[in-house]
C-alpha cells in the first residue's frame, strides 16, 4: 500500500487529503482520506516542514498499518548536500519505517538535474528525491504511474481532493 498526501492552507486551518493505492500503475485510488487541521502553525521561511508534517501525521492515523512508500507534494532533501526537507522530517518522525518520495513542481535552488523527471509530452520536469528508497527508483515509480501529463492521475487527485473538501 502507499499514499500520496497533499494539504491545502486556508485562513488559519489545513485541509489533509490522502489517496491511498496498491499498485504504481493504479489509475484510481483504493481509499480517499481527508482531515481538517484547526491548529495550524504559522509558516516561516526555511521550516515549512514545521507546518505541514503536523497534518500529514494526523492523517496518516486514519490508516490502520504504515504504508509502504508515502508521496509528498515536496521535497525530501533540499540540496545535494541532503538539507533535510519535509520528507526527510516525515521519514524520521516514522523512525524510517516508511519510504518517502517528494514530488515537485517546482525547482529549488542548487538542485541537481539528475533529480528531474520528464512524463508524457511535458517539456517541464518534476523535481523528484526520495529516502528509504534509491532516488532511481523512486524516480521510476513516478514516471511509470497512471497518466499522459506531467503530473500522475492520483498526484492529481490527491490535490483536487484536498482543495475542493469543504470545510
Amino acid at each position: 500500500m502507499m499514499v500520496a498526501v497533499d494539504v491545502d492552507y486556508r485562513a488559519s486551518i489545513a485541509i489533509v487529503a490522502g489517496v491511498i493505492f496498491d499498485n504504481w500503475l493504479d489509475n484510481k485510488p483504493v481509499r480517499e482520506i481527508t482531515a481538517q487541521i484547526c491548529e495550524v502553525k504559522e509558516y516561516i521561511s526555511g521550516q515549512f516542514y514545521q507546518r505541514e508534517l503536523p497534518c500529514i501525521l494526523e492523517l496518516l492515523q486514519q490508516i490502520n498499518e504504515l504504508p509502504e512508500c508515502i508521496i509528498i507534494d515536496g521535497y525530501v532533501y533540499l540540496n545535494p548536500e541532503k538539507r533535510p526537507g519535509l520528507g526527510k522530517h516525515l521519514y524520521d518522525a516514522l523512525e524510517g519505517k516508511v519510504a518517502v518520495i517528494g514530488v515537485a513542481k517546482k525547482p529549488f535552488k542548487d538542485m541537481p538535474p539528475e533529480i528531474e523527471v520528464y512524463r508524457g509530452k511535458s517539456k517541464r520536469p518534476l523535481y523528484v528525491t526520495a529516502t528509504g528508497i534509491s532516488a532511481e527508483v523512486a524516480k521510476q515509480h513516478i514516471a511509470e504511474m497512471d497518466g499522459n501529463n506531467r503530473l500522475p492521475t492520483l498526484l492529481k487527485r490527491v490535490d483536487q481532493l484536498c482543495r475542493s473538501t469543504k470545510l
